[in-house]
């Protein structure tokens, strides 16, 4: 299929009547953990909204079957929604619920190598609201992701985006607010007020979050992932305090709303971009290395390639006498799927590029592939449970990668 085919795709099912349900595919989505119960998870509460009658907690493991259309594969299933419920009915450990009937690896969705793809369901509604069919559209490459995000936002691991048409994009599920401080979000309150008349940068919302989640002995894999966490709900607390308002009043024009809509998803791309690697900055600056001394952030070195960190510094880098072995650069992107090979060229005399991300998952294939290319990921060790068994040794954390960084510019080393 041509790639205007994801354009009129995303026209033709972005109309009332149609509920859209998209994330990153992780490696227990796939195959590419070889799990028995491969299939995209979803949301119970959300196939529950979209299959009101699969929410039956007096059924055992409740089903509903419906046409499923993979149109960026041709592909075309009679599937099925269950809700594994053993736990509810105290006979058992799951409660969730999942989508089946994909045909195994032949199928775009459990392909071990679409782990990191993004995937959008689209649901049919009928006039009772209930979902008649499902299309899905699993991304191929990156431009194709870049449309995707273009037109509902971000989407990174871990993180779900729902749309109906006619609204602005949700971020999450539920966005009510906990009684107590177990997590992130802010009081409208604790929001400084010159952020609520000019939405705050991502440097200034890293350093709230830092305030909300000090080092306090954590090491840095799980400080990465926790800061991440909660920089994204301090996102969502300025965001709702911003637009929300503006929302609440209405709209006179179409193009008034489209305009506020289009600014939404600008600003939450924006904060997704350079999240990670500023969030990895402040994390080295923690452990005790030094800008400039012992790394450097988005120098400029030959042909004016950027890369996100040198270490042990630009001006070693730049010293034709400083042995390249002793030298090392680091890549942050939260996904790799189709985007590992831009650090390929970033460094000349670096050999093997260090990339940092936050993907569930890569697959066997795909990981050859950077192992050929001499691509050494780096990955936060809570996550390495999300890659193949034959992959996970091979995986660095971010703990053991500031030690190796720590030794590079060391007298006698």
């Amino acid at each position: 299929m041509a790639l205007a085919d994801l354009t009129d795709w995303m026209d033709q099912f972005g109309r009332p009547g149609t509920v859209w349900y998209a994330k990153r595919l992780a490696a227990n989505d796939t195959l590419a953990t070889n799990a028995h119960q491969a299939g995209p998870y979803i949301p119970k509460e959300f196939l529950f909204r979209v299959f009101p009658s699969l929410n039956r907690p007096d059924v055992e493991n409740p089903d509903v079957s419906f046409d499923l259309y993979v149109d960026s594969h041709l592909d075309h299933r009679a599937a099925r929604a269950v809700w594994y419920n053993n736990r509810v009915r105290g006979t058992g450990t799951r409660n969730e619920a999942r989508l089946t009937g994909f045909g195994g690896r032949q199928s775009a969705v459990l392909d071990p190598d679409s782990t990191g793809a993004i995937s959008i369901f689209v649901f049919l509604l009928n006039e009772g609201g209930s979902a008649s069919e499902c299309h899905v559209w699993v991304s191929r490459d990156g431009t194709e992701e870049d449309l995707i995000e273009e037109r509902i936002g971000p989407v990174e691991p871990k993180e779900l985006v729902i749309w109906q048409p006619g609204t602005v994009p949700e971020a999450t599920l539920f966005t009510e607010r906990p009684q107590a401080r177990t997590s992130c979000r802010l009081d409208p309150s604790e929001i400084p007020a010159e952020w609520l008349t000019r939405f705050p940068t991502g440097e200034q919302i890293i350093r709230k979050t830092i305030e909300l989640r000090p080092p306090l002995g954590m090491n840095p894999d799980v400080r990465l992932v926790r800061r991440r966490q909660c920089e994204y709900e301090v996102f969502q607390s300025i965001e709702e305090a911003v637009y929300l308002p503006q929302i609440n009043k209405g709209f006179q024009t179409v193009e008034g709303f489209l305009s506020l809509a289009q600014t939404i998803l600008q600003s939450r791309k924006s904060r997704s971009g350079n999240s990670l690697e500023l969030h990895t900055r402040e994390i080295f600056v923690e452990e005790g290395l030094r800008p400039n001394t012992d790394f450097s952030h988005r120098p400029v070195i030959e042909g004016g390639k950027r890369p996100d960190f040198l270490f042990p510094s630009q001006a070693r880098y730049e010293t034709p006498s400083f042995p390249d072995a002793r030298l090392r650069m680091l890549a942050a992107k939260t996904t790799v799927k189709d985007r590992w090979r831009q650090v390929l060229n970033e460094a000349s005399r670096i050999s093997i590029k260090h990339l940092l991300t936050l993907q569930e998952g890569v697959s066997e294939g795909q990981f050859r592939e950077m192992r050929d290319a001499r691509v050494q990921l780096v990955v936060p060790q809570s996550l390495h449970d999300a890659y193949p068994s034959s992959v996970r040794p091979h995986l660095i954390s971010v703990e053991s990668f500031i030690a190796d960084v720590r030794l590079l510019d060391l007298p006698g080393t």
